[in-house]
C-alpha cells in the first residue's frame, strides 16, 4: 500500500456519473427584470418598468437542476397542480431528469414571482397551497419511489427537499424513509422546522440556523458567535433525530458540521469572502453538492467545506444559478490550491 503522504493529490470531484433521486416540493420560479424610475402616485411604492421575463424550475426542481449540472442522473418525485405552471414545469424539466410528477387537481402548482431592479429584489409574490397531499397521492408517490429504488437506475442517494408546501406529509416522510432504509440508500434532508421530528436516522440533516432554532423551539436562539449555545443546540437536535451527520448552514457565518461517528465534533467553517448579490437558491446548491459527496463516501469535513464554498459561489450570481462540476473544481483549486477533493 502506498504512503498517502506521498500520493499525488487529486484535483477532481470524487464522482463520474452518480445517480440521485429527489423527493419534495417543486415550484416554478418566475422572474421579472426591470428598472425603477419613479414612485407610484397611488401608494408609496416604486414603479418597475419590466424589460424581461423568465420562468425557471424552483424548489426541489432546482435541486434537480443543480444535480444535473454536477453530472448526476436524476429521478424526481413530486406533485403539481392540474394547471399551466404544472405543465410548464414538466416542459422545463425535460433533459434534466426522469420526472415522476403526480397531478393533484385540487391544488395549484407553487409559483414564486420575483421582481428585480438593478440586481436587487424589489418584491416577491407567492401563489401556493401548503395543505398536506392526500393519502391517495402519498400512495402514488411511494409507488414511484419503490419503482426507482428497485429499478435498473437505483439511486446512490435520495435527497428530500421539504419546502413545507404539502408534499412531505407525515405519511410521506415515514413511508419514504422506511423504503430507503430497506433499500440501503442514504438520505440527505433539507428540512423545514414543522417536520423536524420525523426525519430520524437519516445520513445527513441540513437545516439552516433559523430552522435549527425554530425546530428546537429555543427561547434563547443559538448563534455561531456563541459556541457553547451552538454546540448545545446541535447536540440536542442530533440526540432527537439520531442522524449520522448534522450540517447547519449559517449564511454569512459559514457552516457548522457535527459528525461524531467520524470523529468530527462541532467543526465551524467560516464563510469565504464573497461579493453577495443574491442568496436565492444557495441552499439548493449546498444540499446538491453535499448529497453527491455523501454518496461518494466523502468524509464530512470535506463535504462541509466544498458545500460551503459552492453556496457562496451561487450568492455572487443574480437569480438561481447552478454550479457545474467543472466550475466547482475550478473554484476549489483557486481557493484551496494545496488541498485535494478526493475522499
Amino acid at each position: 500500500m502506498s504512503d498517502p503522504s506521498t500520493s499525488p493529490r487529486v484535483r477532481s470531484l470524487p464522482w463520474d456519473a452518480p445517480r440521485a433521486c429527489v423527493l419534495g416540493d417543486v415550484m416554478l420560479d418566475a422572474y421579472m427584470w426591470g428598472s425603477v424610475t419613479r414612485q407610484s402616485p397611488e401608494a408609496p411604492v416604486p414603479v418597475v418598468d419590466i424589460a424581461q421575463r423568465e420562468r425557471r424550475v424552483g424548489g426541489a426542481a432546482n435541486v434537480v437542476k443543480n444535480l444535473h449540472a454536477l453530472g448526476a442522473q436524476v429521478d424526481l418525485i413530486s406533485v403539481v397542480g392540474q394547471d399551466g405552471p404544472g405543465q410548464e414545469l414538466q416542459h422545463l424539466l425535460e433533459g434534466m431528469c426522469r420526472p415522476h410528477l403526480i397531478v393533484d387537481a385540487h391544488r395549484p402548482t407553487t409559483v414564486k414571482t420575483r421582481v428585480i431592479s438593478d440586481e436587487k429584489h424589489v418584491l416577491r409574490v407567492d401563489e401556493e397551497s401548503t395543505e398536506w397531499i392526500s393519502d391517495a397521492l402519498v400512495a402514488k408517490a411511494l409507488d414511484a419511489l419503490d419503482q426507482v429504488l428497485s429499478g435498473p437506475n437505483r439511486p446512490d442517494v435520495v435527497v428530500v427537499e421539504d419546502y413545507d408546501k404539502g408534499m412531505m406529509s407525515p405519511a410521506m416522510v415515514k413511508g419514504a424513509l422506511a423504503r430507503c432504509r430497506e433499500a440501503g440508500v442514504p438520505v440527505a434532508v433539507d428540512p423545514k422546522f414543522r417536520q423536524f421530528g420525523l426525519y430520524e436516522g437519516v445520513a445527513l440533516f441540513k437545516p439552516n440556523l433559523k430552522e435549527l432554532n425554530e425546530g428546537l423551539r429555543l427561547k434563547v436562539a443559538a448563534h455561531p458567535e456563541h459556541a457553547g449555545a451552538m454546540k448545545e443546540a446541535v447536540e440536542a437536535l442530533m440526540s432527537q433525530l439520531q442522524c449520522e451527520r448534522l450540517m447547519v448552514t449559517l449564511s454569512e457565518h459559514g457552516t457548522w458540521m457535527h459528525a461524531p461517528l467520524e470523529g468530527i465534533h462541532h467543526q465551524h467553517l467560516p464563510a469565504l469572502p464573497r461579493d453577495i448579490k443574491d442568496v436565492s437558491g444557495a441552499g439548493d446548491t449546498v444540499i446538491a453538492v453535499a448529497a453527491l459527496l455523501l454518496a461518494s463516501g466523502c468524509d464530512s469535513s470535506l463535504l462541509a467545506a466544498v458545500s460551503n464554498m459552492a453556496g457562496g459561489w451561487v450568492c455572487e450570481r443574480v437569480g438561481v444559478v447552478p454550479i457545474s462540476k467543472s466550475e466547482l473544481e475550478k473554484e476549489w483549486c483557486r481557493l484551496f490550491p494545496d488541498d485535494t477533493l478526493s475522499p
